[in-house]
C-alpha cells in the first residue's frame, strides 16, 4: 500500500501544481523582492511498524511517513514551529540542490538514498519574504536521521500519515494580528512523549497535498486552536 502512495505522489509532482495552491499565506509577498528557497517533502516506509494488512479501506498504509522537523527555538524566523527540511536556495544551486543540501545539514538524511519525484508550484511565505519550491521525494533506501546542529533543530522525527490523516488529531489553527484574522490546517502530533503541532506554511502544503491526493478524511474544521503571532 505504501508502494501505492509512492507513484500517487509522482503522478502529483509529474503535474507540478496544486490545484488550489498555498491559501493560508499570512499577509503579501512582495515577489520583486522575495528569496528563492525550497524544502524537501520526503514520503517513506517506517522501519519500525508492520505493514497495515487492514489499509483496504484507508487511504493510506499505517507504515507510511513524512520527514519532519522541530526548528529551534532560538532561530530568527518560524522559531519553534515544525517544519520539512529546506531552506534559501544559493546562487549556485537549483531548488532541488537547495532542498536536498539542507536537508542533510538538518537531519543527516543520506540524499543518495532519496528518489526526487518532482518539483511543485513555488509558494509564497510572507512572513520571511521568500518564495518556497516544494521538492516531492520518496525515501528509497532509508538512512538514520536526527538532529544534526542543535542551533538549527530542536527534534527531527518521522510523522506517520496516517496520524496527520487521523480527524482526531486535525485542528484548523487561528493567527490574530493587527485586527486581521488567519485560519489555516493544523495537525497535533506525539513523538517519543514529545507533542507537536504542525500549522502555517508547513501544514498549508500538508493539507494541500491530502486533498489532492484524495487522501484527507472528514474532520471537524469547527475545532478551533489559537495561536499566538
Amino acid at each position: 500500500m505504501s508502494f501505492r502512495a509512492r507513484d500517487q505522489l509522482a503522478a502529483l509532482a509529474d503535474g507540478g501544481s496544486f490545484a488550489d495552491p498555498w491559501r493560508h499565506a499570512l499577509g503579501e509577498t512582495d515577489l520583486s523582492a522575495a528569496r528563492p528557497a525550497a524544502v524537501l517533502v520526503l514520503f517513506g516506509v517506517l522501519d519500525a511498524l508492520a505493514a497495515d494488512h487492514d489499509a483496504q479501506a484507508r487511504a493510506v498504509s499505517r507504515d507510511l511517513d513524512v520527514l519532519l522537523l522541530a526548528r529551534a527555538a532560538t532561530l530568527r524566523s518560524h522559531a519553534g514551529q515544525v517544519a520539512f527540511p529546506g531552506g534559501r536556495v544559493e546562487p549556485d544551486e537549483g531548488v532541488v540542490e537547495a532542498a536536498l543540501r539542507e536537508a542533510t545539514e538538518e537531519t543527516g538524511v543520506d540524499t543518495a538514498g532519496v528518489e526526487v519525484l518532482g518539483t511543485l508550484e513555488a509558494l509564497p511565505m510572507p512572513v520571511s519574504n521568500h518564495v518556497v519550491t516544494p521538492v516531492l521525494a520518496w525515501w528509497a533506501r532509508q538512512s538514520p536521521v536526527g538532529v544534526v546542529d542543535p542551533a538549527e533543530s530542536a527534534h527531527v522525527f518521522r510523522a506517520p500519515v496516517a496520524d496527520l490523516l487521523d480527524p482526531a488529531r486535525r485542528v484548523t489553527t487561528v493567527v490574530r494580528r493587527g485586527g486581521q484574522v488567519w485560519r489555516g490546517p493544523g495537525f497535533q502530533l506525539v513523538d517519543g512523549g514529545t507533542e507537536h503541532l504542525v500549522w502555517g506554511f508547513t501544514a498549508g502544503i500538508l493539507d494541500a497535498l491530502f486533498d489532492q491526493l484524495g487522501w484527507t478524511e472528514a474532520w471537524d474544521r469547527t475545532k478551533e486552536l489559537e495561536i499566538a503571532p
